[in-house]
């Protein structure tokens, strides 16, 4: 009976023996990892678990040959410039110990430095997390951290502690032997035990991969883009940096003056999100499984895996993520967005539908060569009608595949634009225009997308605010920084005068055809007054003109004060289709 062979050894440490080979950087992680992602919550658990003797789990390690491809623990340098050991499962785990025990700062999802600060209270052995109250009271120690930085023995930080308590009150000997019990156990810590698996250098970086794949699919779920990501950090390390270096910048405010810089008012993209953009627009594939087996060199012909077609593919996805990352492509594409009346966030109802807008954007300009002029009102229109739409909010890469797939055969610009236009007549009908629509407006949710539409609508066609001599694309520009936003959604028939009048259910009241964008001093002095009343006292500061055009952009029935609500809100949900379809339209 033959022996089973095993890719891996065990490895016994205790904490302390695993902190001084991270201080050494003899522990690192590849970078198949993900950032450093628990809460402090999370972290204050698992220092409790172990303080009560529980098990936390074992790590996994990979034996390390190469000098690519590692993130060090932590943000200091590390004596060792080349890990001998990776870790490929326990990441969060080990970081938020070596943070802890060695007061270092983390890099999080955001990739912004970050401290851990745990506190402990002696006298029952609670773990916290620090905040104000707790730093003000001498029961606790606010940062655990600190008990390991200042090089004092534990004699010494039991006495110094027990005599800090008793400024406050007196301390039988009883409390004493447990305090100082406590605190024994919180220092022994160090000494905690860890069974490490470490897989032998022998093991390629596919197999490590597709081991990392395999134990975290059983636990948090890994996407497809995550195993993409996966493939980049083994086969083309820049490429997954350069992902990660974009999205990190795209948080970061520039100041006049600076280097360009793919920060902008509408999204701060992940690396995953960046990825799918490449792929979609390199391979013309709105689902990555089928891109996954297709980096990974699968013959679709024999199923085979091969070194030379993984190679060919990996420069496909080069070529089109360096236009991804191109900033010129990247802003001209925002300005696209603006120029169909969109400014900000707070507008974008799907990142999907501006991410999958970016690839047909790359597609038009680097592909098909389609003038700017003209690409920018294409894409602008595709944008607000794949938003307005949800286009991918139900079944994204079915629906994003169906559309690439259309363009397979597509030869020029003229064809490209042809296909995107036949797509949107298709369903932007007039029984959408003029059923579906109003229909939909038939809604309370504060992020419809119809409702980021008619805003959109309002600002292309140059709307005046509602009872202001101001207009709407003067008050929702994403520069302006103020304590209170400029404009304020408001109820046009107030809630405490529609409760008064029988209507409490909260939909009914929060309709979407019952809310106006008004300058916050008006919506304070408009307050719950009857619009019966309101209105013809703020009708006498405009002109008939004024007034008309006011009422007409902001979908207002003539005499609305007048009617009932239920049919105040009826004939203002057409009024705002309308007013949306008419800013669509400036856009053809």
């Amino acid at each position: 009976m033959s022996e089973l062979k095993t890719c891996f050894k065990r490895v016994d440490y205790d904490l302390d023996g695993l902190l001084h080979f991270i201080d050494l950087g003899d522990i690192a992680l590849p970078d198949i990892q993900r950032p450093f992602v628990w809460s402090n919550a999370k972290v204050r658990d698992l220092f409790d678990s172990m303080y009560r003797g529980f098990p936390v789990g074992y790590f996994l390690f990979w034996e390390n040959t190469n000098e690519t491809g590692v993130k060090q623990i932590g943000v200091g340098t590390k004596q060792h410039n080349t890990a001998a050991r990776l870790i490929v499962d326990g990441q969060q785990r080990l970081t938020s110990l070596y943070a802890v025990f060695r007061g270092q700062k983390v890099l999080d999802a955001d990739y912004k430095e970050r401290q851990i600060e745990i506190s402990f209270r002696p006298r029952d052995g609670k773990f916290d997390v620090a905040d104000a109250a707790i730093r003000r009271d001498p029961e606790w120690i606010p940062n655990i951290s600190e008990l390991w930085a200042n090089g004092k023995s534990s004699y010494t930080l039991v006495k110094e502690f027990l005599a800090k308590v008793r400024e406050k009150s007196e301390l039988s000997d009883e409390e004493e032997e447990v305090i100082a019990h406590n605190l024994d156990r919180l220092f022994d810590l160090r000494k905690y035990p860890f069974t490490a698996l470490e897989i032998a250098a022998s093991v390629d970086e596919e197999q490590v991969a597709d081991i990392f794949v395999r134990i975290n699919s059983e636990g948090v779920k890994l996407n497809q883009a995550d195993f993409i990501l996966t493939l980049l950090s083994v086969f083309w390390e820049d490429g997954r940096r350069e992902l990660e270096t974009f999205s990190r910048a795209s948080r970061n405010v520039v100041s006049s003056g600076s280097q360009a810089s793919p920060f902008n008012h509408f999204i701060q993209p992940d690396p995953d999100q960046l990825l799918r953009v490449a792929v979609a627009f390199g391979f013309g594939r709105g689902r990555l499984k089928s891109v996954y087996q297709i980096l990974r060199g699968k013959d679709p012909e024999t199923g085979l895996y091969t070194a030379e077609r993984r190679n060919e593919q990996f420069d496909v996805l080069k070529v089109a993520q360096e236009s991804v990352l191109n900033l010129t492509n990247w802003h001209q594409f925002l300005s696209a967005l603006i120029g169909a009346g969109f400014r900000s966030r707070e507008m974008i109802s799907s990142n999907n539908a501006l991410l999958f807008s970016y690839a047909f954007y790359l597609m038009g300009r680097v592909r098909y060569q389609v003038p700017e002029h003209v690409l920018q009102k294409a894409i602008g229109r595709w944008f607000f009608a794949s938003s307005l739409t949800g286009r991918y909010t139900s079944s994204p890469e079915t629906i994003l595949d169906a559309d690439l797939a259309r363009f397979r055969s597509i030869k020029d610009g003229d064809a490209f634009l042809a296909v995107l236009e036949n797509i949107l007549s298709s369903e932007l009908t007039n029984d959408f225009w003029e059923i579906t629509l109003p229909a939909s407006l038939d809604s309370s949710s504060a992020r419809n997308p119809e409702l980021f539409a008619y805003v959109a609508a309002q600002n292309k066609l140059g709307a005046p605010v509602l009872f202001s001599h101001k207009t709407v694309p003067d008050l929702i520009d994403p520069a302006i920084q103020s304590k209170k936003k400029a404009l304020e959604r408001h109820h046009l028939f107030p809630r405490a005068f529609l409760e008064r009048n029988g209507v409490a259910e909260r939909r009914m009241i929060n309709q979407m055809a019952n809310y106006a964008l008004l300058e916050w001093p008006d919506n304070l002095e408009i307050s719950d007054d009857n619009p019966k009343d309101y209105v013809p006292a703020v009708a006498e500061r405009f002109t008939d003109t004024e007034w008309k055009l006011m009422r007409e952009m902001h979908a207002l029935p003539d005499g609305w004060e007048n009617l009932t609500y239920d049919e105040f809100l009826e004939q203002r949900r057409k009024l705002m289709a309308s007013i949306i379809r008419r800013g669509y339209e400036k856009l053809l």
